[in-house]
């Protein structure tokens, strides 16, 4: 796999996004914008990518902090997480101009196929990826997975273009119960095509194998790999018109 460093600005801030894709593919692939869990562009997400991307998409890994800005890896993350978590318009301009210049690069390199776009976020990525869709972007998909479901900018009415798809752990202390009801309704008053599916007895962070701090987050296994089946299944339902 080949991994590309992508420069841009957005808001003044100067970003460094990755693309990530296969040079030997004969053909233009669809396009899958990832938007990684609150420590940013780590080579652990550029790895996530790249098996997100194999033989099936052009990804390209969203930087939302900027070049210096990311976390370190200590920190409380919804502390770090709160300047952009309490600014939405903010939030969502980054991760924009992400989808924006993934698209930019996959057609200037003649790699990518403009007509079939998704999202994938993790973690505050889902997060991300939710605004996206809730900004209006010509996204067929967005997939959350256990990702952060409130917000204080909901969606308009008609605004959602995409089909959303959540994956959520049923203790997940991030955003619980009270929190997955109120983006279903959210969802549902935008008009929006959503569907959720909640494991049972799973906390935070269930697709990355080094979360081990019960109760808020632990790697699942079962979870993780129905996960993925069903995200890959739904973006290609997206991308083929199925609703």
């Amino acid at each position: 796999m080949k991994v590309d460093s992508i420069n841009y600005e957005v808001s003044g801030l100067a970003c460094g996004g990755r693309l990530v894709y296969d040079p030997a593919g004969a053909t233009r692939r669809p396009l899958l914008l990832m938007a990684p869990n609150w420590r940013g562009v780590t080579s652990d997400a550029v790895e996530r990518a790249k098996e997100l991307a194999a033989d099936r998409y052009v990804a390209f890994v969203a930087d939302m902090f900027g070049d210096g800005n990311a976390p370190k890896g200590t920190e409380n993350p919804l502390e770090f997480l709160a300047p952009l978590l309490n600014h939405p318009a903010e939030t969502r301009r980054r991760i924009v101009a992400a989808f924006d210049v993934m698209s930019h690069e996959a057609e200037r390199r003649g790699i990518g196929d403009l007509e079939r776009r998704a999202a994938i976020g993790f973690c505050f990525g889902g997060s991300n990826v939710l605004d996206l869709a809730r900004a209006g972007a010509d996204v067929r998909a967005v997939v959350s997975v256990h990702g952060i479901l409130a917000t204080s900018m909901p969606a308009a009415t008609g605004a959602v273009r995409a089909a959303v798809l959540v994956l959520h752990g049923a203790d997940d202390p991030i955003s619980p119960k009270a929190h997955r009801d109120a983006f279903e309704t959210e969802m549902t008053a935008a008009g929006a095509r959503w569907y959720a599916l909640t494991f049972g007895k799973v906390v935070h962070s269930f697709t990355d194998p080094a979360a081990n701090n019960p109760p808020i987050s632990r790697y699942d296994e079962p979870a993780t790999r129905h996960g993925y089946a069903l995200a890959h299944a739904f973006i290609a339902d997206a991308f083929a018109g199925r609703p």
